[in-house]
């Protein structure tokens, strides 16, 4: 993401010199600017990044990934993480992105409980559009890992584990409450999530 920033910053301060030939590799005798491209994997979603897929390749069996909406504090959470990633994922909301994340994810299966959603504090109501994405993630889940158990984490509770985990993915989810943490499991020798 700082690599991308920086031939972003590159990228303006030459076009605003009138240095548009000059690429963060040097000189390019063409005249064309680069362009940043997006290449696709055979199997792979085309929401995983390469820095999610790093992400995600990194984390051993029991860390945790977040996965929060548009409106979750994740550039502030995500200093307090193991690696201190902030991944966002535009365009996508919670359940495009987790399906896609639970695609190459395992999940634990040796914990009671490897995936937790947001919910309200006490006395407050979880919103019909906060169940609704709720559910939906539910479904991406239960499609990758069938069986797997989903529970509500209070807010601020949410907030605390947050910053304990790995890394957080940010999407562009804005219904309330559209924020996860998964728990890393084993990958097995049928290429499956190893359960106990």
């Amino acid at each position: 993401m700082a690599r991308l920033l920086a031939l972003l910053v590159l990228g303006l301060v030459a076009g605003v010199h009138g240095f548009s030939h000059m690429a963060p590799g040097g000189y390019k005798p063409s005249g064309r600017r680069q362009v940043i491209r997006q290449g696709l994997l055979k199997g792979i979603d085309p929401l995983l990044t390469a820095d999610l897929l790093h992400v995600l390749r990194s984390a051993g069996h029991g860390d945790v990934i977040c996965v929060c909406d548009c409106n979750f504090p994740a550039a502030e959470v995500a200093t307090s993480t193991t690696t201190g990633e902030h991944i966002m994922l535009a365009g996508a909301d919670a359940p495009q992105c987790i399906d896609a994340i639970a695609s190459v994810l395992p999940l634990d299966l040796f914990v009671p409980c490897p995936a937790e959603h947001m919910c309200p504090s006490p006395g407050l109501q979880l919103p019909p559009l906060g169940a609704e994405c709720i559910a939906q993630v539910g479904d991406a889940l239960q499609k990758h890992s069938p069986g797997v158990v989903m529970e509500p984490l209070e807010r601020f509770a949410f907030y605390d584990k947050a910053r304990t985990a790995f890394a957080v993915v940010q999407t562009s989810e804005r219904r309330p409450y559209g924020c996860f943490l998964l728990q890393k499991g084993v990958v097995g020798p049928d290429g499956k999530d190893l359960k106990p």
